[in-house]
């Protein structure tokens, strides 16, 4: 492939900047990175940092729950079986089943660090949502179980005296030598630079849904982790495993809010411009279809509808039901004038979750020595071509804890007289014209979702990738000094690779839908794409796994 990605983004020299030392360092403080911390030995030294305030997160806009067998009508092989029939026989089964198990320990966990999810006469509320054959999602505050758990797990944090948090931190790149990660390169407020080293570091930045122009994601997923691991050789794979979540609320010119899929596990219809209900048409599952059938199906209806959305209906629910189970809902659509109680509300698919990333092992190691990983920005295997509802949350609980103890248990290995190392990248000449970082921006989302979203081919893939080349030449090129132009270097990059991994893969399968090859090829069976960095800056295929 063209246009090399540059090893470092911004110059830096040892001599020229601080130090900070500490035995673990977590980048990212959503609830996979915190729950990493948690678990280190409070002997250690632990070092957060996050490039926004701890509650900027994915982790902490989840609305419908975590999921986990919870009563004695329900069994273990039922959830493994149904993950893996959403993740279209691409699921690691040994990974599925690890997580399953771990679930009910897990959550009991936040129950016990003061997590309050809801409750009816003083037992569990269970939900359920498509693609699961029992209740089993545990929510808090109806439809805000994100805003719940994080609000447990940043106080639980906030009290261990070996934790410190930076906020506001962006972290440029991993710091490598001789083939193992050493720490990051990063930068706090007025763009102050510092090299933290670390004995272990654990990866934990989310999401990369701001790639696309219609996303549930905050502004903060943009891809900077899979970056970052990118630039320092760590292999990334199942890159062309993009999830849309079917329902986002569409308000021309307002910011996408997310509807739950809960709505439609409380028996939510979804129905075209005319009224129809047209799931069913589809799948014999309706409404509580996987979440890649139920987008599949939208975006086919809204071209048979000529409509620019669907809707959902919950006018045959009782409404004092409806508003208590969804208030976080009920509140974002009134500040449009809609009532979801008598009013359908308008939804589209957007991006969601982003199922590939770092290759990591089961204890959350990846294939770059010194450097863990956990929650969204991996590839654990759990989630397959396509991820089941409520297992997001529960992965990055579980690979946190993974990650955290495996990262501790190597560092209490290595003696405290680790140093910096001389690691430094020169200054380049830079182009006199200025950037429109935001038009690039904006057009990288709206090729990103015309060419690599729900629907997929060969000529628009093969265009997308020639755009990118073109904007990777000139704006990699660049050494900015402010995030927004180390976010789009970032976004560029992975771009790059997504699309790369969209083009391998000549098959339709869960998320990706490829037009040209609408067909399952079964002779492929568990075939994953595997993608690096040479030290050179090329894209280098590692080869099916």
């Amino acid at each position: 492939m063209s246009n090399p990605t540059p090893r470092y983004l911004v110059p830096f020299h040892p001599k020229k900047i601080p130090h900070l030392f500490t035995d673990v360092l977590v980048i990212g403080g959503g609830l996979a990175g915190l729950r990493a911390a948690i678990e280190v030995d409070p002997r250690l030294s632990v070092l957060v940092v996050t490039k926004d305030i701890l509650r900027q997160s994915n982790s902490n806009y989840a609305q419908g729950g975590i999921a986990g067998v919870w009563r004695d009508d329900d069994r273990f092989e039922d959830h493994v079986q149904d993950t893996l029939v959403a993740g279209r026989d691409l699921c690691d089964r040994p990974v599925v089943e690890m997580v399953v198990e771990e679930a009910p320990r897990r959550i009991q966990e936040l129950i016990d660090w003061g997590t309050r999810f809801d409750r009816q006469d003083g037992e569990l509320m269970l939900g359920r949502e498509g693609g699961h054959g029992a209740n089993r999602i545990l929510h808090a505050l109806g439809d805000s179980t994100g805003k719940e758990v994080m609000r447990a797990v940043i106080a639980r944090t906030q009290r261990m005296a070996n934790v410190q948090i930076r906020e506001h931190t962006f972290t440029l790149d991993l710091l490598t030598h001789d083939g193992r990660c050493r720490g990051a390169l990063v930068a706090g407020g007025r763009d102050e630079r510092m090299m933290v080293w670390a004995k272990q570091t654990v990866l934990c930045t989310g999401g990369a849904g701001q790639l696309y122009r219609e996303s549930t994601n905050p502004p903060v997923a943009t891809a900077d982790g899979h970056a970052i691991a990118f630039r320092a050789g760590a292999e990334l794979r199942d890159m062309e495993f993009v999830q849309f979540h079917p329902t986002v609320l569409y308000i021309a010119g307002s910011s996408r809010t997310l509807i739950t899929e809960a709505i439609r596990g409380e028996g939510g219809h979804l129905v075209d411009r005319t009224g129809h209900r047209f799931m069913m048409d589809y799948d014999e599952r309706g409404e509580l279809a996987p979440r890649d059938v139920v987008s599949h199906a939208i975006v086919n209806q809204m071209e048979k509808s000529r409509h620019p959305n669907v809707y959902l209906d919950l006018s045959h629910l009782k409404a004092d039901f409806v508003r208590q189970r969804f208030p976080g809902i009920d509140e974002a659509c009134r500040k449009f004038g809609i009532d979801i109680t008598t009013d359908r509300i308008p939804v589209r698919p957007g991006a969601h979750y982003m199922i590939g990333g770092l290759t990591v092992d089961q204890e959350g190691k990846t294939t770059l020595p010194g450097l863990w990983a956990a929650g969204e920005v991996t590839s654990t295997g759990l989630h397959g071509a396509n991820r089941l509802a409520s297992n997001s949350l529960l992965e990055g609980l579980v690979y946190g804890a993974h990650a955290g103890a495996g990262a501790a248990r190597e560092a209490a290995k290595i003696a405290d007289d680790f140093r910096a190392l001389p690691l430094e990248n020169p200054a380049c000449e830079q182009p006199a014209e200025s950037l429109d970082l935001f038009d690039i921006r904006n057009s990288l989302k709206s090729l990103m979702w015309r060419s690599a979203g729900v629907l997929r081919e060969r000529q628009q893939l093969d265009e997308a990738t020639e755009t990118i080349d073109q904007w990777r030449r000139y704006v990699l090129a660049r050494q900015f000094d402010d995030p927004s132009g180390w976010e789009l270097q970032n976004m560029l990059t992975v771009a790059q690779v997504m699309v790369y991994a969209a083009q391998l893969r000549e098959e339709s399968r869960g998320v990706h839908l490829r037009i040209d090859f609408p067909e399952s090829r079964t002779e492929l069976g568990q075939q994953r794409y595997s993608l690096r960095r040479l030290p050179s800056g090329q894209l280098d295929l590692v080869g099916p796994a």
